[in-house]
């Protein structure tokens, strides 16, 4: 959709003798069609033939812009314009040409300009501005595109502008070539957020030109429809939604249908998983490598963190080894039989296409549950620092019994929901057997009060570290490049900075660290056959509840990372994911390894992290949206290679990494995953003035009583979860992925008995 002409309605006022009248007057421009018109291929091929492209325009004016536009048009040297005259062109583009009130209402007189329809009204591409103008002096139709060197703020609706797209033409044109139709071949071109970010990194007009012929190419292909074939993934527009039909019994139906589908959409892309990014003119190296040690820092160190954590309250041993013990069971073939029913449950669900019903989940749902997740992080690092208080300030430490332990812990997921396959993995490599270690060593130690002290202060400095390094991008210091390294890297330079604080800064204050015992084989395969059917049967129970949790929480942060705001563009595959989850798992199960599942909030922050963010502002509030993702699987591929080698770096010199710091990533982790959640927003907006409020889609189209009322609601559902997620009743946690799916009824059913259902699709649409 394009927006013909720019200026607001408006009338100058301010003094009695000065009153005017400013007519304005707009209309709906359709995309140009480049598959069916000719004129747009024409349009172009006549730009590129006699181009005028000023690539690093230095003005900061409106008016030095045009001024420069037009000056490179008359001293062309195949200028065709005998009778151009600069300053009368200038005079026709503007409001203010012939009235008396000259300077007083100096406005564009006709432009085009891009816009987003959405549920709450429209919002402006404010980053470029095509200008048309007719004028009797001209005798050809003429074309000038000015890349601005810095964004500009030129009035309301163009605060960003970095692109001028000038069109000239004369009044009588046949009317597929007129100014305006022009002006639409173009500015259709330039309603691709992903193109304009092409045509910043160019440095040549030869570059600029392929940039443009390269599009076109895109637009032809994207008007032709559907077409599966590599030129059409990389389109920016197409983007996955929920679907929006009811589901039916149908669609369960045929089995694997959705598997199938996954795998269509998916093979064609396969191999540019691997190659974009690296091979061809756009390169990433350096976002690859960045976000890469992101990755391994964010898997590997919560791993040692969650392992430490079940190492301490488990007294050094897996519950579901002393579950075992006391029933007289081998626990490697218990564990296996878990395993296995888990991935059996699995693959019916990924077989029956029962990753559908995910479509139900509204956002708030889903941002409810991420919250959710994220107060595990915060709740488990509070936990782990209490305990070096109770440890070393000399508190008592309160009874230690391990009898009361949820179900979900005894199936090796540890003290949070979230936990990984890295976290499992530690989980294993640090329990050691109880009796290596006893009640009475650990009570041995003298309390230091410095200890506790430290440790509290290292914690909040790796937070404030890493937290501000992450914002560094947006802070004017050093060059974007250094900035946007800075960032990327903001975990693992905090990590080891405090590391070496603590270690040697501090080397005479004695820190708590994590224990390693490598007694343990990595690779010993269950026996199967040593189990009793009562005991396979009791694994199938526990296999079934682990298996909602894990068909929930994959499905869910593969929403949350392939949601449309993400710009994603090469498909989705969630029933073809969840069949790998579960072959995957098997083999793990057999051999005693941890499983695997897909982890929040580490794959948002993943798709984060490869993420080329633009910063737009929008009635005085500056937000960040993404322009494009770079969709490959080196990253993950590089960071599960590091995650294995380091192994080799046990005990010694990952032992050096202290526990607070540790508990300061799950802080880094929690705060930087809360980060574009509409309920922290608006549980924000409860302590803001009402004129601070951000101009939000939802601020705009529901009523403020509503919108709090729908923040209530969303509270009420959080603390549901908490209180059923976090409970020490190993009976509540069992039912927890009940309550999660019961969430769908809460959203379908009782929702809008108390709230419009029109104000909850409002609160819940993207944008």
């Amino acid at each position: 959709m394009s927006q013909c002409a720019y200026p607001e309605d408006a009338a100058e006022s301010e003094l009695p003798d000065g009153c005017g009248l400013l007519h304005t007057s707009r209309k709906y421009l359709k995309l140009k069609n480049f598959e069916e018109e000719i004129r747009a291929h024409r349009d172009l091929d006549g730009f590129l033939d006699r181009a005028s492209i000023i690539l690093n325009e230095t003005a900061t004016s409106l008016d030095d812009v045009l001024r420069a536009m037009l000056l490179r048009l008359v001293h062309k040297p195949d200028n065709t314009e005998p009778d151009c005259n600069v300053d009368l062109l200038m005079a026709v583009l503007f409001t203010d040409a012939g009235t008396p009130m000259e300077g007083k209402v100096h406005l564009l007189s006709d432009t085009i300009q891009g816009v987003t329809a959405t549920v709450t009204g429209v919002q402006y591409q404010q980053s470029w501005l095509c200008i048309i103008c007719t004028s009797k002096s001209l005798l050809k139709r003429h074309v000038c595109i000015s890349r601005l060197v810095r964004p500009q703020n030129w009035g309301e609706n163009c605060c960003e502008v970095r692109f001028v797209i000038l069109v000239l033409a004369p009044p009588k044109m046949k009317s597929t070539k007129t100014a305006t139709e022009v002006g639409r071949t173009f500015a259709t071109m330039f309603l691709d957020i992903t193109f304009r970010q092409k045509l910043l990194k160019t440095r040549t007009e030869e570059e600029f030109k392929e940039a443009l012929v390269h599009q076109r190419q895109l637009l032809t292909v994207m008007d032709q429809g559907p077409n599966p074939s590599l030129k059409n993934y990389s389109i920016s527009s197409i983007c996955v939604q929920k679907s929006h039909q009811p589901l039916q019994h149908k669609d369960f139906f045929p089995v694997g249908k959705g598997i199938r589908e996954d795998f269509a959409r998916r093979f064609p892309v396969y191999s540019l998983d691997f190659t974009d990014g690296i091979i061809g003119k756009n390169k990433a190296v350096g976002k690859f490598i960045t976000t890469t040690l992101f990755l391994y820092f964010a898997c590997l160190l919560p791993t040692i963190a969650f392992g430490s954590l079940n190492d301490e309250i488990t007294y050094g041993a897996i519950v579901i080894r002393g579950i075992c013990d006391d029933y007289e069971l081998d626990f490697n073939t218990f564990y296996a039989w878990t395993g296995l029913w888990n991935s059996f449950f699995l693959a019916l669900y990924a077989l029956f296409n029962f990753s559908l019903i995910m479509s139900l989940f509204k956002r708030s749902t889903e941002e409810i549950i991420a919250l959710f997740i994220s107060m595990t992080f915060v709740l488990d690092a509070v936990k782990g620092t209490v305990k070096i208080f109770q440890k070393y300030y000399g508190i008592s430490h309160g009874n230690h019994n391990a009898d009361h332990i949820s179900v979900l812990s005894l199936l090796g997921l540890g003290t949070s929901l979230n936990t990984s396959f890295h976290t499992a993995l530690n989980t294993s490599l640090l329990a050691n057997p109880p009796e290596l270690t006893s009640v009475s060593s650990r009570s041995a130690e003298h309390p230091s009060r410095e200890t506790a002290v430290l440790s509290l202060l290292i914690m909040l400095g790796t937070l404030w570290l890493s937290y501000t390094l992450y914002q560094f991008k947006k802070s004017p210091y050093l060059h974007p490049y250094m900035r946007e390294i800075l960032s990327d890297c903001a975990l693992p330079i905090s990590v080891l900075t405090f590391s070496l604080i603590s270690s040697y800064g501090f080397r005479e204050i004695k820190m708590s660290k994590f224990r390693y015992n490598p007694s343990e084989s990595l690779f010993k395969i269950a026996e199967m056959q040593s189990l009793s059917l009562g005991a396979i049967g009791s694994a199938m129970g526990l296999g079934f509840l682990l298996s909602m949790l894990f068909f929930i929480e994959q499905n869910l942060v593969a929403a949350l990372a392939n949601a449309p705001e993400n710009r994603l563009v090469k498909g989705t595959a969630y029933h073809w994911d969840l069949l790998l989850v579960a072959v995957i798992n098997t083999g793990l199960s057999l051999f005693g390894m941890p499983w695997i599942h897909a982890a929040y909030p580490h794959s948002p922050l993943h798709v984060r992290a490869l993420a080329v963010v633009e910063e737009r502002v929008e009635n005085g509030h500056i937000y960040e949206t993404i322009v494009n993702v770079w969709e490959t699987r080196l990253t993950t591929l590089g960071a599960s290679i590091l995650v294995g080698f380091s192994l080799l770096l046990l005990p010694v010199p990952l032992q050096w990494i202290p526990k607070p710091v540790l508990y300061g990533l799950f802080l880094y982790i929690a705060l930087t995953s809360i980060d574009a959640n509409q309920l922290f927003e608006r549980m924000a907006l409860l302590l803001k003035d009402q004129a601070s409020y951000p101009p939000t889609h939802y601020i705009r189209r529901v009523p403020q009583r509503k919108i709090h009322y729908f923040t209530g609601l969303q509270v009420l559902q959080l603390l549901l979860l908490c209180a059923f997620g976090m409970s020490p009743l190993p009976y509540m946690k069992m039912i927890f992925p009940l309550i999660m799916m019961a969430m769908i009824p809460i959203r379908y059913k009782l929702l809008p008995r108390i709230i419009e259902a029109k104000y909850l699709d409002a609160m819940d649409a993207e944008h």
